[in-house]
């Protein structure tokens, strides 16, 4: 059995109600966390078959998907499924990765084959960033980076094998609880965007963290980050605190993990 959990923002009832049916058709899942950031309570989404709960301010991505975590934990729960609102999938995935988890108990963290709407994939195994990788490369042109990017984005792969990456997207993420409680939850400092690659990272250090493409999901993904000048600001300040934590150019660390992942499918 696992938990679920979706923090929304401003959100409608309209925009999750898919993704709750879907969740609800499998037996697997024990609750679904609702985690509403919005400045106001919606009542309408207490009529959805979800544990549904209003902060009284927006205290983020991270922070509010561990109100949820901790709950999972406190009720012995194996599992617990980290996933935006914009994701759609087949229910019957969830036991598929249910069996690979129970039969991999070093996987820690996993993520599946993510697509876009149009059926184009979504590459989201990276490497650990650098500075680079995270703000610089934003003020260049793509034909100076793409390179460069390909090898960050690990697209030499393929997509199509099961890989160990040390930075897996945060819009599904799919939770050992025993992995959490050994390495901990979200880090809070962060208020949104880095807080995926920090919680990867950190159980990259103990666990396996999987990209497993025998699954996929749909990802109706949009970069707020580009397009809105607001949200590039939020996500700059968190990269830098990303960075103030790991290390900007000396991170050793970084760099033995990201030769190891390149190195997995040498031999």
């Amino acid at each position: 059995m696992l938990n679920a959990s979706i923090v929304i923002y401003n959100h409608s009832v309209s925009e999750i109600t898919f993704l709750i049916e879907t969740l609800r058709k499998s037996e697997l899942v024990s609750a679904i966390f609702l985690i509403d950031n919005s400045p106001l309570q919606n009542s309408d989404f207490e009529q959805l078959e979800v544990i549904y709960l209003h902060n009284d301010k927006n205290i983020g991505y991270g922070a509010a998907h561990n109100i949820a975590i901790r709950q999972t934990i406190s009720q012995n729960l194996n599992y617990h499924l980290v996933i935006n609102p914009d994701i759609s999938f087949d229910a019957a995935i969830l036991s598929k990765i249910i069996h690979f988890m129970d039969s991999n108990p070093k996987v820690g963290h996993l993520m599946p084959k993510v697509y876009y709407p149009t059926a184009k994939i979504q590459y989201l195994c990276k490497l650990l960033p650098s500075p680079f990788d995270l703000i610089f490369r934003r003020f260049l042109p793509q034909s100076w980076t793409k390179k460069r990017m390909e090898k960050f984005e690990l697209r030499s792969f393929g997509y199509n094998q099961i890989m160990d990456v040390p930075y897996l997207s945060g819009c599904f993420m799919f939770l050992r609880t025993e992995a959490l409680k050994k390495v901990g939850l979200f880090d809070e400092r962060f208020f949104m965007y880095p807080e995926d690659i920090d919680l990867t990272r950190r159980i990259h250090r103990e666990f396996r963290t999987v990209y497993y493409p025998e699954v996929s999901i749909v990802h109706h993904h949009a970069r707020d980050s580009y397009l809105n000048l607001k949200m590039l600001l939020i996500h700059s300040k968190n990269i830098i605190k990303y960075f103030n934590k790991w290390g900007w150019i000396f991170d050793r660390e970084r760099k033995i993990i990201n030769q190891k992942t390149l190195n997995q499918f040498k031999n």
